[in-house]
């Protein structure tokens, strides 16, 4: 058969034979629409037994109105994401799911949180953001969560209860229309990160000043002035306030960054309170000269002095006789017994009281300030160590919160396999559904790496505790366990690999 193309010169199409039109398939929108919710169902149908097997439902992006898995038994469902579908509610089969870790309700068109959801007693993860919520109930706060995420709604207010939710440690409540943020989120002992971004805020609440937050954007509201008191937020490592009508402090010092902002506070707070929070050592000797031994002067009822994030309180219960001081050289010791026996003395070096007994004719290095800074000079070079030592062997960059970073026990878990593959067999990792794990999940994370260090040799005295991890509360403990494990030797695998 010859071809026309030659013919038709540049751009001619060639002449197809009448049985390929008159047998080929015809386009017919019916059919095609039929063969598209034949294959959505059949796709559905393949989720909802996966999610049976694997405990996680996926159901995210179908565009549902109702919820699909009512001929399935799903109770074991640890992990559900229902996000960017048309849901006007939570359905109640997923309140039944009491083993629920997590639930991503991103998107829908969901109006309120129904009273059945307090069954999931193991919820600790909790996005609701981008719905039509006015409120937040009460009863929301009785769960344990760690992560809440309710932001762009319709809320005009936080309630009171928030306070109950002691184990939070993300909250994300920006885009809405709120105005005042309660009292009570002050009581918020575990929370790291506070997103009230883009909402109709006026103050801040000073409460905020005793939480360990390490984030916090309050951008884009009517914030004019940031209490002095958040000077105490010492391990905050990022503060977001753009586009505020900011005033205390000045636009130009907000521009300038955290450490300027939080110069400036300290210096409001010292201006406004009027109260030695750090001493003025020009001033002070100009108001209190070297006077006889008759004339001593005094320091009167709950003098407070803050010196390089040291806080000593001596609480006095009355005037106390101070000996002369030579603010050059150095307190002098001296006993002053036969002035007030029943007191302590106190000495005063650049900025730091210390009240010692009387009774006590030496003093004790443990409580001087120099061993104080030495000590704490050791623990953050040690941190400095553990650091190196991970990002030197993982190839990784952490973040300026070491311990946080290890908190989940993976970057500890990687360790153990780089030092001998397979230590550990399993490893629980964050999702991008899911970017925080459990406390559970973390936890056996932990107690695998601290079993494959036992396994791999590394003494019983040098073995860190799960608390020191999970709580943060030891990581010169923790990082004396991963020296150890970084200095075994060399022929115990190939030893063992021999055998």
């Amino acid at each position: 058969m010859k071809m026309a193309s030659s013919q038709g010169g540049v751009g001619a199409v060639p002449a197809l034979p009448n049985h390929h039109l008159s047998n080929g398939p015809h386009w017919n929108p019916g059919i095609n629409q039929q063969q598209h919710h034949l294959h959505t169902t059949r796709s559905l149908d393949r989720a909802l037994e996966d999610s049976v097997c694997s405990g996680t439902l996926n159901l995210s992006g179908r565009k549902l109105r109702d919820y699909p898995g009512l001929s399935y038994d799903l109770t074991d469902t640890t992990h559900a994401d229902l996000s960017k579908n048309r849901l006007t509610e939570i359905p109640p089969e997923v309140c039944l799911f009491a083993p629920l870790e997590s639930l991503n309700l991103y998107h829908n068109c969901i109006k309120c949180i129904p009273e059945a959801i307090i069954n999931l007693q193991m919820l600790t993860y909790l996005n609701i953001s981008r719905n039509l919520l006015s409120t937040l109930p009460k009863y929301l706060f009785n769960l344990p969560l760690k992560v809440l995420v309710v932001s762009n709604n319709k809320l005009l207010s936080v309630p009171e209860e928030i306070g109950k939710a002691k184990e939070l440690m993300e909250l994300d409540i920006s885009c809405n229309e709120i105005q005042v943020l309660p009292p009570q989120v002050g009581r918020l002992q575990a929370l790291r990160e506070l997103n009230i971004r883009r909402n109709c805020l006026h103050m801040l609440p000073e409460e905020l000043a005793d939480l360990p937050l390490i984030r916090l954007d309050f951008s884009c509201n009517k914030i004019t002035e940031i209490p002095p008191v958040y000077r105490r937020l010492r391990q905050l490592q990022h503060i977001i306030l753009d586009n505020n009508p900011m005033q205390s402090p000045p636009a130009q010092i907000c521009l300038k960054g955290k450490v300027h902002i939080f110069k400036y506070l300290n210096i409001q707070a010292c201006r406004m309170d009027k109260k030695p929070d750090s001493l003025d050592l020009p001033s002070l000797g100009k108001r209190c000269p070297p006077q006889p031994l008759t004339d001593r002067y005094t320091l009167l009822y709950h003098t407070r002095i803050l010196f390089r994030n040291w806080t000593l309180i001596s609480s006095l219960k009355g005037t106390m006789v101070f000996p002369e001081v030579n603010f050059l050289k150095g307190p002098k010791m001296c006993n002053f017994s036969h002035f007030c026996r029943s007191q302590p003395i106190c000495f005063l070096y650049v900025g730091v009281a210390f009240c010692r007994s009387s009774r006590q004719e030496s003093s004790d290095p443990s409580f001087t300030m120099r061993r104080k800074m030495e000590h704490l000079r050791e623990e953050m070079e040690q941190i400095g160590v553990l650091r190196q030592n991970l990002e030197s062997r993982l190839k990784v960059l952490l973040p300026d919160d070491v311990g946080a970073a290890l908190m989940d026990g993976v970057v500890l878990c990687h360790l153990a396999n780089h030092i001998r593959p397979r230590s550990v067999a399993s490893i629980h990792v964050p999702s991008p559904a899911v970017p925080k794990l459990s406390m559970a999940k973390c936890r056996r994370n932990v107690e695998n790496f601290l079993d494959a260090c036992k396994k791999l040799g590394v003494p019983q005295d040098k073995l860190c505790l799960p608390h020191h991890i999970l709580e943060e509360r030891g990581l010169v403990k923790v990082g004396m366990t991963v020296q150890a494990l970084l200095e075994l030797p060399a022929s115990k695998p190939t030893q063992l690999s021999a055998v």
